[in-house]
This record gives C-alpha cells, structure tokens and sequence, in this order.
C-alpha cells in the first residue's frame, strides 16, 4: 500500500462537546499521522464554497449552517492508504449505520450532526487538503 495523505474535518458538534483530542486519538491509534491541524470558526459562506459539490442538493443550506454554528479542527492525515483508513476509523454517515467502534458510532450525535468529515477520494482529498492549507503548513 502507499502513503496517502488524505483530509478530515472534526465537525462543529464534536469540537462543542470538547472532543478534539479524543477523535484525534483515533486517528492516530489507526496508524494515521496528523500533519497538519488548525481550529478556526468558518463563515457560512466559506462553509458553502467548501461543500459547494452539494449545492443543489435540499441539505445544503442546513449542512453550511451547521458548519459555521462551531469552531472545525481541519486536519491532514497521513499514512497506508489512508484515505479508505480514515473512512474506516469514522464509520458510516448515518451513526445508526456505523459499525461499533467507530469514531461516528461513538461521537455522533444524529446523521447531520455526525463529528467527522473525510475526504473520499484522492482528487477530493487534494482538492480539500489545498483548500485549508498551504504546502508550507504540510509537516510529515
């Protein structure tokens, strides 16, 4: 397997719950490597250009607000296929869904409200990766 490098965002209802460092852990018990991380509180508008692959869809307005409600933590892991690792560690969408031990099984609140977002395919991640960060904060 290759490394990867792949994108994750700990959503609003985490970061209001003061679950940082706990789903970051789980990150990193998975064999993935933060090597970039920042905090910051989005706008509903940079929350709509980020999620913009969604515009059409009846969710959208609600998921950009949701996103500007509460501080993110953005975050770039790394390591062996770490983008189908990542999707592995937060589980499915839906908690409900979620296989027990996830990050979504333990931490998400309902389907909107579910903790973690994570890139889905290498195009996305690097779409995603470069949105947040600059080469310079990339420090694996």
């Amino acid at each position: 397997m290759a490394i990867q490098r792949t994108f994750s965002i700990i959503k609003p209802d985490a970061t209001k719950r003061n679950l940082t460092g706990a789903i970051a852990a789980e990150f990193e018990a998975a064999g993935l490597r933060i090597i970039a991380s920042k905090r910051l509180h989005l706008t509903k508008a940079q929350a709509g250009v980020f999620y913009a692959v969604h515009a059409e869809r009846p969710f959208y307005d609600e998921l950009c607000t949701y996103m500007a409600s509460e501080p993110i933590v953005a975050q770039v892991l790394e390591g062996e296929d770490a983008i189908a690792k990542n999707r592995e560690v937060m589980g499915a969408t839906d908690p409900a869904e979620a296989a027990p031990g996830t990050i979504r099984a333990k931490y998400a609140l309902s389907k909107g409200e579910n903790s973690v977002h994570g890139s889905d395919a290498p195009e996305t991640a690097a779409e995603e990766i470069a949105y947040f960060f600059s080469g310079l904060e990339l420090v694996g």
